[in-house]
């Protein structure tokens, strides 16, 4: 793992918009989808996944579900189980409620907040099973009281023939009850603009490949979008407090997910920084994941040494990370200062699987620099607003001739003569 000086290190973030022949191949397959409904997504499917499929095998039965339940260890069931209570009690927390307030003059000006009828959830599968993220997708949308919450996952997880068992039991004990074995950019076409099989959705949420990325690029405004997620990253700032093998498995947590997920160590200790370098390769060495880990380190990890702390956390709010680990001397002094960051994790023992699984926040965070200005998936993201307006009489006269004034000024007579109108038919002009 290279060690850099800060000054040696590029800290411009680049999102990835995708290759021409990428975004061609996303925008012809929802093309297709949209002219050819089901045909399509069967067709797609048998040439991406190697499935094939008919227009009856795609939902996912109950008894699928159910069936899921007995290819499963008990502790795996019960570390679900009490994830799903971790993560529904932290978005409880976060519910809002529609609010109104009377003014003096008779005026009633509110805000009505309504959950989204209808959401698709995006379940990745491509790589490996990941049935946490069944539960970050559709606990909050459960929370925020979406009536109909659609999963989608592809037909085949990791290469293998048929949906991870691990990602069905997920699946049901979230209350999933509309379900399809679909993936890539044809499931988002699928979602955003249905088919013969499948009614379309509202908002479409979930992490997935460079593909579903830009198919969801590609659908937003037709629907609503989380964000167009990229490969996973982390940062861990240390001083010469932390321990270099906890460092280094952290970063490995990371880099194991995909060849294009982002490692990087910020301290200002050299001690640390080489001691971390060498815990990597020993650790590597011995990591199931150890091809993707290498070369996600080789060509994205790094390890860049400041000349003091304050300098290190300027870099984190640079590089402002989907992940930030802080193991410094008493974290809780330094986490005022974080402004950039998807997620923060205080102290040696807020190791990111904490969070990646079982503590409650959400793990589908801001990738690519963007947690600059958005924010984890939360309860609302599944909301929506509207904003509601009673004009008395009296707070009319009252307000007019400024609403007018106004209106004039922007050259728009229309907008004076509705209020002025009321006005001199009630003979107060």
């Amino acid at each position: 793992m290279k060690i850099v000086s800060v000054r040696d290190f590029n800290l411009q973030r680049e999102v990835d918009y995708g290759t021409p022949e990428q975004n061609q191949a996303v925008k012809d397959i929802i093309q297709g989808l949209r002219a050819e409904g089901d045909a399509a997504l069967l067709r797609y499917t048998e040439a991406f996944d190697r499935v094939k499929l008919s227009p009856q095998d795609l939902r996912i039965t109950p008894e699928e579900l159910q069936a899921a339940y007995s290819q499963v260890e008990p502790s795996f069931l019960e570390a679900i189980r009490a994830a799903a209570a971790n993560i529904r009690a932290f978005h409880m927390k976060q519910k809002r409620n529609s609010w109104m307030d009377l003014q003096p003059d008779g005026s009633l000006l509110g805000q009505i907040i309504r959950p989204l009828k209808r959401v698709g959830v995006y379940v990745p599968g491509g790589k490996a099973a990941y049935p946490s993220s069944v539960l970050m997708n559709v606990i909050p949308a459960q929370v925020a009281g979406v009536p109909e919450i659609v999963m989608v996952t592809p037909p085949a997880t990791g290469g293998k023939a048929g949906i991870d068992p691990y990602t069905l039991v997920a699946a049901a004990e979230a209350g999933v009850t509309e379900a399809y074995r679909i993936g890539g950019a044809q499931a988002i076409a699928a979602l955003a603009y249905g088919t013969e099989t499948i009614k379309p959705v509202d908002k479409i949420c979930g992490p997935g490949n460079i593909y579903v990325a830009l198919a969801k690029r590609e659908v937003y405004g037709a629907v609503d979008i989380d964000s167009i997620a990229g490969p996973s990253e982390i940062v861990v700032l240390a001083d010469n407090t932390a321990n270099a093998a906890y460092v280094a498995a952290d970063l490995l947590s990371q880099a194991e997910h995909d060849e294009m997920a982002s490692a990087i160590l910020v301290t200002p200790s050299r001690r640390l920084a080489e001691a971390t370098a060498a815990e990597v390769q020993k650790q590597l060495a011995e990591l199931p994941r150890r091809a993707i880990a290498s070369a996600s380190i080789e060509q994205y990890g790094a390890i860049i040494v400041t000349d003091t702390l304050q300098e290190g956390i300027e870099v984190v709010n640079r590089l402002a990370p989907e992940h930030l680990e802080m193991m410094v001397e008493n974290p809780m002094a330094y986490a005022g200062l974080i402004e950039n960051a998807g997620a923060i994790f205080l102290g040696t023992y807020s190791s990111e699987p904490v969070g990646d699984y079982f503590a409650g926040p959400n793990h589908i965070i801001p990738t690519n620099g963007t947690a600059r200005f958005s924010s984890p998936v939360d309860v609302d993201d599944f909301i929506k607003k509207s904003s509601m307006i009673y004009y008395s009489k009296e707070a009319l006269f009252k307000n007019g001739a400024a609403i007018m004034e106004l209106a004039r000024h922007e050259g728009l007579e229309g907008h004076a003569r509705a209020i002025e109108i009321r006005l001199q038919n009630e003979g107060e002009a």
